[in-house]
């Protein structure tokens, strides 16, 4: 079996760890300094980072088992270091001198947006860089931030080869970058995922890159896989993390409510069969995705990529289903939003609004 139990890929009393100080960190409204203390221990931030750069420059079928792991645990946690482990992949993309010095750094988090919401102005010197973006996953624990921006030149939309305009990614340094409180969400409270705003920054060249195969500027199989896959496997996977982290506690919670007078034989076999259907069917789909994934990393043809989309996706919608289906059957204390299995309910589906998890195509 090629997806054992989350439980197998991380340390039990790292779990408890990250557990007990879980509903602290949703005070906080970002990691608490103990889960931070064991990411920077055990560089969650530098898995995709090269290892040329002392990152761990991990495998994506490992890479995978590990954030799902992380998300079983808790899922701000393990949407923090994803996005935020995902930046580091750009790594493989900069310029070594600029990369050497961000993650020379042993507490390094890059934060930031994939959206185009901001203007590069092309001068002598360099760039300017202007604009606000949203929804940066632990922006406040970032030391650089990521931005994507429409490059122009005395104000006008430079062309790129394509004949389309230009947008490059830049990594900026914390220090010109203005955080925005906007992350005021239900669930995934303790991601910190705020806006911030950069004004007129000016940044040299070097601190923009091109994520594409041809430009990866470090060799290795995981700089020449495509980002759209690698970014819905791994979203795909803190879905699914926090969901069989919901029906463990569901398991707990139906134990338990069998056992009451008011619940019928027929009441108790219900709610067992829709629990066993539910972990069944994520069994199935995660099995799916880790072939399909580990297939991909063998062999990365269109045919294989195809399927890492397909069953990323898949196991995404059911993920927020089956938590759906069972959430009914838990009783208020799954409605009372300081207990553990209202914020999976919660963190699941605030995550799931992720444009790549949404539709099956």
């Amino acid at each position: 079996m090629n997806a054992p139990h989350p439980s197998t890929f991380i340390n039990a009393n790292d779990v408890t760890m990250i557990r007990d100080n879980a509903a602290a960190a949703e005070t906080l409204g970002h990691l608490h300094p103990a889960q931070l203390e064991l990411v920077y221990r055990l560089q969650w931030f530098k898995l995709l980072v090269p290892g040329a750069y002392g990152g761990l420059e991990l495998s994506l079928p490992n890479l995978v088992r590990l954030q799902e792991a992380i998300s079983w645990a808790d899922g701000s946690v393990g949407w923090v270091m994803t996005l935020c482990c995902g930046a580091g992949w750009f790594g493989g993309f900069m310029q070594p001198k600029t990369a050497k010095t961000i993650f020379g750094d042993p507490q390094v988090c890059l934060a930031g947006s994939g959206a185009v919401t901001g203007d590069a102005e092309l001068t002598e010197s360099g760039y300017h860089l202007t604009g606000t973006w949203n929804y940066a996953s632990g922006a406040d624990h970032a030391t650089y931030f990521t931005a994507n921006c429409a490059i122009k030149k005395n104000g006008e939309a430079v062309i790129g080869d394509d004949g389309q305009p230009l947008v490059l990614p830049f990594v900026i340094p914390k220090k010109d970058v203005a955080l925005l409180p906007t992350w005021k969400y239900v669930g995934m409270v303790a991601t910190g995922s705020h806006s911030f705003r950069i004004d007129q920054a000016l940044l040299p060249a070097d601190n923009s890159f091109r994520i594409d195969p041809a430009h990866a500027m470090v060799d290795g199989a995981l700089y020449q896989y495509p980002f759209l896959q690698l970014a819905e496997a791994t979203l795909a996977v803190n879905l699914s993390g926090m969901a069989i982290h919901f029906t463990d506690l569901c398991r707990d919670i139906f134990d338990k409510k069998v056992k009451q007078p008011k619940i019928t034989p027929a009441h108790a076999a219900q709610m067992n069969t829709e629990l066993a259907s539910g972990v069944a069917g994520l069994q199935s789909a995660r099995e799916e995705l880790f072939s399909a994934v580990d297939a991909s990393w063998e062999q990365p043809g269109e045919a294989q990529l195809k399927a890492v989309s397909k069953t990323s996706r898949a196991l995404a919608i059911l993920s927020r289903k089956v938590v759906d289906n069972l959430f009914i059957y838990c009783g208020l204390m799954a409605a009372a939003p300081d207990t553990e299995i209202n914020r999976v309910w919660r963190d699941i589906h605030t995550a799931g609004q992720h444009a790549l998890l949404t539709f099956a195509e």
